[in-house]
């Protein structure tokens, strides 16, 4: 059964109601005994692994240095 805290009550006791959040616990949120907000744990994205698409084949000449023509071309 999900707890109901007055918001005056909940501002004095913030710390105490974040730490039951943490274990599992959920909170109403009420101004005037009128349920305003639900305070509950966050869900965790999952960790993103960069690099996991296949990039284009590389010809081996790609990571030979440009030829002075092909810098000219790109103005450098």
């Amino acid at each position: 059964m999900t707890e109901m805290v007055n918001v005056q009550d909940a501002k004095t006791r913030l710390s105490e109601l974040l730490a039951r959040v943490e274990r599992g616990e959920e909170f109403v949120l009420a101004r005037s005994g009128r349920p305003i907000a639900t305070l509950k744990a966050v869900e965790r994205a999952p960790r993103r692994q960069l690099g996991f698409a296949p990039g284009p084949e590389l010809p081996e000449s790609f990571w030979e240095p440009m030829s002075d023509d092909e810098l000219a071309a790109w103005g450098v």
